[in-house]
């Protein structure tokens, strides 16, 4: 059985009882479902966690499914795209203060989901490398940029 994305979320939401409508865009790599609701405040949460954690059961859905089923990123409210332009900006920030100061610079802990969008963007970067480390007493990690000598 093919995994039908949209549908999913679609009738996830409507048996939580949010009334909203989902827009898909394909990517290379999966797609990007965009959900439009009133309720938008209760559906991201705190920081997002509630859109990351409804994101983790669809994709795991979804993969039940179907092995091959698409990567799901869901948005709402272009709260994805908005955190993730503020994470870019700032860990190019943080790779100039690294290569200025020709020291290591760590960045707060953060998610699985929000480091592969650090190190993505730090990849073709010439004088820095990324590394995320382990933070006692959490599930998340933090991410060290060194220069490259």
């Amino acid at each position: 059985m093919s995994a039908q994305p949209k549908e999913t979320l679609e009738e996830m939401l409507k048996l939580l009882g949010f009334s909203a409508t989902v827009a898909d865009t394909p990517l290379e790599d999966g797609v990007i479902l965009e959900i439009d609701t009133d309720d938008s405040g209760r559906l991201i949460g705190k920081q997002g966690q509630t859109l990351s954690q409804f994101q983790y059961v669809l994709n795991r859905l979804l993969f039940q499914q179907d092995r091959d089923a698409p990567k799901v990123t869901l948005d709402v409210g272009n709260y994805r795209l908005k955190s993730r332009e503020a994470l870019i900006n700032k860990a190019k920030e943080a790779a100039e203060k690294a290569c200025r100061w020709g020291d290591v610079v760590e960045l707060e802990p953060m998610n699985a989901f929000e480091r592969r969008i650090v190190h993505n963007a730090l990849k073709s970067h010439d004088h820095i490398e990324s590394n995320s480390v382990e933070v006692e007493g959490t599930s998340k990690k933090a991410i060290l940029l060194r220069p490259k000598h």
